[in-house]
């Protein structure tokens, strides 16, 4: 005969609520109690079938994830912090990595992926918003970044045009006057690209500096992408005393170059990124970037998902979020 949760909850003098709260990992729970539990399960060989309890509750506490790329720093550490913020709540989460592709994000939305979770953070950069709403159905949703602002959604992003002027403002008070972009999109005034790029040209407008096209860099958004970017610039013979690379992955790559080329950051070149990942800290000279409140981030996007899971939110319209930020001056752009 099959191993119960009864049958845990009388080998460890528990009850079933307990046993239930152990398996569903749920963080206020005494070590020792927790310890009994797991003792009892071992032992009798009990096997969670949860797939007989997501038929019961109608909910299976799994959370779905869908970002774009998890190689990159920023969502790799976004990631894990929304993991934790969910196990704390007693929920886990599923990640798909979508690259960008139109079928995987569709699927998200419709697939088995959607069947095994009770509600989904999506970071869509294919879809467009009416799209998604056609295929949204139920279970709730809350977007996470700014490819797509409606108010039919719940979001939870980052001040991307404030946080550039501040980090812009910075390196112009350091007397730079030719800061080059690494990274940007010229033809966009949306995104998060755009954003940062619009947030830069608000700074340089409000200091008396005229916007120049030639210190704009486009390129890939990774290490391999900065150095290029900065070895293009360099090579056109454009001069720039500074570098602002739109994520800490350009940015870093942007110093790599310039490094190896033999210019000294900061005295000749300041360097700067956006994100504050762990490797900014580390680096050699560390890193000047805007820390954009990931925490904060990963924090309000969980609760503001669970809640609408349990019916703790309720607003008709989306809820809208920006989280703060830090300007963490570093080494390289002191």
């Amino acid at each position: 005969m099959a191993v119960t949760m009864n049958d845990v909850a009388r080998a460890a003098g528990v009850s079933l609520k307990t046993v239930s709260n152990v398996l569903n990992d749920y963080e206020f729970i005494r070590p020792a109690t927790k310890q009994r539990v797991q003792d009892a399960i071992a032992e009798l060989g009990y096997e969670a079938n949860l797939t007989a309890r997501s038929l019961r509750s109608g909910k299976t506490r799994m959370l779905g994830l869908v970002l774009s790329d998890l190689s990159a720093p920023y969502y790799a550490e976004l990631a894990s912090r929304l993991m934790k913020a969910a196990s704390q709540r007693g929920y886990r989460v599923l990640v798909e990595q979508s690259d960008a592709v139109a079928d995987v994000e569709v699927n998200a939305l419709q697939g088995p992926f959607r069947q095994l979770t009770d509600g989904l953070l999506f970071t869509p950069l294919v879809m467009e918003a009416d799209e998604i709403a056609a295929r949204l159905g139920k279970k709730p949703l809350v977007m996470l970044g700014e490819h797509i602002l409606d108010p039919r959604f719940d979001l939870v992003t980052m001040k991307n045009e404030e946080a550039a002027a501040t980090l812009t403002t910075h390196l112009v008070a350091d007397g730079r006057r030719r800061i080059a972009v690494i990274g940007a999109h010229p033809e966009e005034s949306g995104g998060t690209a755009g954003l940062r790029l619009n947030g830069y040209r608000r700074a340089l407008e409000k200091a008396g500096i005229p916007f120049d096209p030639a210190l704009i860099a486009p390129c890939e958004w990774r290490r391999d992408g900065g150095a290029a970017a900065v070895a293009g610039l360099l090579d056109r013979g454009v001069e720039f005393d500074a570098a602002f690379g739109l994520n800490d992955a350009l940015a870093l790559g942007a110093m790599h170059e310039l490094l190896i080329r033999g210019f000294k950051v900061p005295e000749q070149v300041a360097v700067a990124g956006f994100d504050d990942i762990d490797e900014a800290r580390f680096a050699s000279p560390s890193l000047t970037t805007v820390s954009p409140g990931m925490a904060e981030i990963a924090d309000r996007s969980i609760a503001l998902l669970i809640d609408r899971i349990e019916g703790q939110e309720t607003a008709d319209q989306g809820v809208h979020v920006e989280a703060g930020f830090q300007l963490q001056v570093r080494e390289s752009a002191p």
